[in-house]
């Protein structure tokens, strides 16, 4: 037993010890015939069906002079054609632990000396093989049709595009179907969880068409990529949460709503074993430090802020705006635009704070949500728009490093760490679900997380957006009058 938890495991043996986990699964999957008679249907009925729709819709537009049409739809037909047999691949997902668990056939499983990874990355492997083979072998069957019916082929770069699409979004289902099993108690609750999965792929599905339709090769490719790393980072969750002894110790779900809120509240007042509260100085001292913790995910968030600036230049280059308007980007309007803002000095302070505060804590609710993305999304949108603005200037032959001295520079040097301070805890947060402790439960590492963010944004964040929106409100106005002759 002591070869299941041995750290010293080789990559090879890793590789070789999922291949046979891989093949007990995928031999006892091609025996269930609830299984293969519907991926049989779909590989051979349904390419038949979308041959014959593609048929008759070419035949349709044709009286119309529309062909371009249809020849922009054939393809997402064959999108379709290749995803229909890999919804499949929930099926076999869900079923790979929290179903074995029913039929009490997880413990002999789990009892063989392989590591977790090993047990994990095999059962994933085995869902998406006979899905994937029944999803190329349909997407085959429906290419030779239209060639032997109405001669249509499709170039290299676009059947590449819709195989690789079919492999991320086919990974994608599988390894979060396999968290769902993993973490459910029931065969019955993981299909509930499972509508979380198929519902957001049938919305991509939709996007995907409108790719498809408008023929943007290059934004197809975007796009596999970033399902690629979605496909990366859902893997990197399910090996990370994933524990042979919590699978068999959880019985049923309960929401403990009361020792919720105690971690929460010992994790944010600092209390102690015994009851007892630091006193102020003390849990300063404790806020300051988590700021050590924080610096990896600050370091991301650096990376990412270089990379957006320079996203914005590179818009501002290819999206110029019109002559008119470009005519308009001078000092001398800007401050004559400032003067129509004058009366709203008084309330522009808390105007500003308040919409500072909602900004950061919709960028941690939605980082929840999508494990971090829009925490870096929406942290990087204020300055990517900067970026663009500063381009617009140079173009109209203006000093764009004058423009962010006047306008940003000011309550930058305060607004900008302390956006970079609470994002830094928010991702670190919104990250725990791929990179928790192994020694504590994941609930637990995500409540502690939590009232460490809320630390850091009480003690360092509001104080710093205070102090950033006073200056933007009375400071920024009177260097740009300054620096513009006003």
């Amino acid at each position: 037993m002591a070869a299941i938890y041995s750290p010293h495991v080789t990559r090879r043996e890793n590789v070789r010890m999922s291949v046979v986990v891989a093949r007990r699964e995928v031999r006892d999957s091609f025996r269930d015939w609830r299984i293969i008679i519907p991926i049989f249907l779909l590989t051979l009925i349904f390419p038949a069906l979308m041959n014959f729709t593609a048929s008759r819709l070419l035949n349709f537009v044709s009286e119309y002079g529309a062909e371009i049409i249809a020849t922009q739809l054939v393809p997402f037909l064959l999108l379709i054609v290749g995803f229909f047999p890999m919804s499949f691949s929930l099926i076999i997902a869900l079923e790979t632990f929290v179903g074995e668990k029913e039929r009490k056939s997880m413990e002999p499983l789990l009892a063989t000396p392989i590591t977790n990874t090993q047990l994990y990355s095999g059962k994933m492997a085995a869902s998406l093989i006979p899905p994937l083979t029944a999803a190329y072998f349909g997407m085959f069957v429906y290419l030779a049709g239209l060639w032997f019916s109405i001669g249509w082929k499709p170039n290299l770069e676009l059947l590449a595009q819709v195989m690789l699409l079919t492999l991320v979004q086919g990974v994608i289902m599988v390894a979060a179907a396999v968290v769902v099993s993993s973490q459910a108690t029931s065969v019955r609750a993981a299909n509930l969880l499972a509508s979380f999965i198929i519902v957001p792929m049938a919305l991509l599905l939709q996007f995907e068409a409108v790719v498809l339709f408008w023929g943007n090769s290059a934004g197809m490719w975007w796009l596999i990529l970033a399902l690629a790393m979605t496909a990366v980072i859902l893997i990197r969750m399910g090996m990370f949460i994933f524990n042979r002894e919590e699978l068999l110790g959880r019985d049923i779900d309960q929401i403990r709503l009361g020792w919720m809120w105690q971690q929460l509240m010992q994790a944010f007042t600092g209390r102690d074993e015994y009851g007892s509260y630091p006193n102020p100085l003390v849990w300063l001292r404790q806020t300051a430090a988590i700021l050590p913790k924080l610096g990896k995910p600050t370091a991301t968030l650096l990376v990412a802020l270089a990379g957006g600036i320079l996203f914005g230049v590179y818009l501002g280059f290819q999206y110029r705006l019109p002559p008119e308007w470009q005519a308009q980007l001078t000092g001398q309007d800007m401050v004559q635009n400032l003067s129509a803002i004058q009366v709203f000095v008084g309330a522009l302070p808390f105007f500003i704070f308040f919409q500072n505060v909602r900004v950061i804590l919709l960028q941690a609710i939605l980082g929840i949500i999508t494990l971090g993305v829009f925490c870096i999304i929406i942290f990087l949108l204020p300055w990517i728009l900067i970026s663009y603005a500063a381009t617009q200037f140079y173009l109209a032959g203006q000093a764009p490093f004058t423009f962010l001295l006047a306008t940003i520079l000011p309550h930058a040097i305060v607004e900008l760490p302390a956006f970079l301070l609470i994002s830094a805890a928010a991702l670190r947060w919104n990250m725990v679900i791929i990179a928790r402790p192994a020694d504590k439960a994941l609930s637990e590492v995500f409540l502690i997380r939590m009232a460490e963010y809320g630390r850091i944004l009480i003690t360092f964040g509001i104080p710093l957006l205070i102090i950033a929106a006073a200056i933007e409100s009375y400071v920024t106005p009177q260097v740009l009058l300054w620096v513009y002759g006003g």
